[in-house]
C-alpha cells in the first residue's frame, strides 16, 4: 500500500508527495507535528497538515529570509528571530562572527525537540553560546523589548494558529518599538498567487506600511511550496537596495547555495500582478 502526504492550496488543488516512512507524529499543546521521509524530497516536517519544510529545498527558504538583511546590515549584533522552531534562521545567522547576540522566540518546545532529532541538518546550531532560545508568544515577548535590536526575523508558520497574532498590527507596531533606529524587520509574506493568499499578503503588507516609514517586499521561488514566495522587508532607516553592501557581504566570505547579492537586487523586482496587488495598499 503507498502513502501519500497531500496539502490543500485551494479546495480545488492539492499537492501530494509519496510518502516512504512516517518518522514522527505527536500532539503539543499547540499543533500535530509530523515528520515524513521521500524518496525525492528527504525528510519534511508538517505542522497541522502544513508543510513547514523539505530537506531537499529549505535552504531557499532560510537563506532569502536571512542573509537579505544581513547584506544591508552587514555589522548587525544583536538579532531576535521569531519563530524558527526548525533551527534553519539560526544555522545561518551563526555563520556571521561579527553577531554577537541571538534570541530565538518559539512557542512549541516539542518543534525544537522533534526537528534536532530528525532533522539534524535543519537544527544543528542551537547550542550555539550566542543563542538564547526562550520558549513563549512571540508576541508577548516583543511586547517587553524597546530600542534593542539590529534586525526581527519572523519566521512564522501562516496566519493561523499559533502564528495568528504573529501577522497583527499590534505584532508590527511592537517590532518598531524593539528596533533600534536603524533596524530591520524581515517576515516570511506568503504567497500572492491563489485569491486567498493574495488577500492575506494585502492585509499584511498594509500593517507593515502603516507602522514603518520604508516597506519593500522581494520574492523567492520554492518548489515545496509550488508557488511563487514572498517576504517583506521594512525599515526606518534602510533601504534594501541603495544600503546593499553587496563589496561588504561579499567579503565575509559566507557560503551559500542559494542567495547572493546579484540575486538580492533581482529578488526585489516584482512581476507585474505582484506589483499591482501591493500597490492598492501602499
Amino acid at each position: 500500500m503507498e502513502l501519500w502526504f497531500s496539502e490543500m492550496h485551494t479546495p480545488n488543488i492539492k499537492i501530494s508527495i509519496k510518502v516512504d516512512k512516517q518518522l514522527c507524529s505527536i500532539k503539543s499543546p499547540y499543533q500535530r507535528i509530523d515528520v515524513f521521509e521521500s524518496a525525492d524530497l528527504g525528510r519534511f516536517l508538517v505542522l497541522d497538515g502544513f508543510m513547514m519544510l523539505t530537506e531537499k529545498d529549505e535552504f531557499i527558504y532560510h537563506e532569502m529570509i536571512t542573509h537579505v538583511p544581513m547584506a544591508v546590515h552587514p555589522m548587525a549584533k544583536n538579532i531576535l528571530v521569531i519563530g524558527a522552531g526548525d533551527g534553519g534562521v539560526l544555522r545561518e545567522l551563526i555563520k556571521y562572527d561579527h553577531i554577537v547576540n541571538i534570541d530565538v522566540v518559539e512557542i512549541d518546545e516539542e518543534v525544537v525537540r522533534v526537528c534536532k532529532e530528525y532533522l539534524p541538518k535543519t537544527a544543528s546550531s542551537f547550542n550555539d553560546e550566542r543563542a538564547t532560545l526562550y520558549f513563549e508568544d512571540g508576541l508577548k515577548f516583543v511586547r517587553r523589548q524597546e530600542n534593542k535590536y539590529d534586525i526581527i526575523i519572523v519566521d512564522s508558520t501562516d496566519p493561523s494558529g499559533p502564528g495568528e497574532g504573529l501577522f497583527t498590527m499590534e505584532f508590527y507596531g511592537n517590532c518598531f518599538k524593539a528596533l533600534k533606529q536603524d533596524g530591520i524587520l524581515i517576515n516570511q509574506h506568503e504567497s500572492p498567487f491563489y485569491a486567498e493568499d493574495a488577500m492575506t499578503v494585502k492585509r499584511t503588507h498594509k500593517r507593515i506600511v502603516h507602522s514603518f516609514k520604508m516597506s519593500r517586499v522581494y520574492q523567492a521561488h520554492i518548489p515545496t511550496y509550488s508557488r511563487h514566495w514572498l517576504f517583506g522587508f521594512a525599515s526606518n532607516g534602510l533601504h534594501p537596495l541603495k544600503n546593499l553592501n553587496a563589496d561588504k557581504w561579499n567579503d565575509l566570505g559566507i557560503k551559500t547555495r542559494y542567495y547572493n547579492t546579484n540575486l538580492h537586487k533581482g529578488a526585489f523586482y516584482l512581476p507585474g500582478y505582484v506589483e499591482e496587488l501591493l500597490s492598492d495598499v501602499e
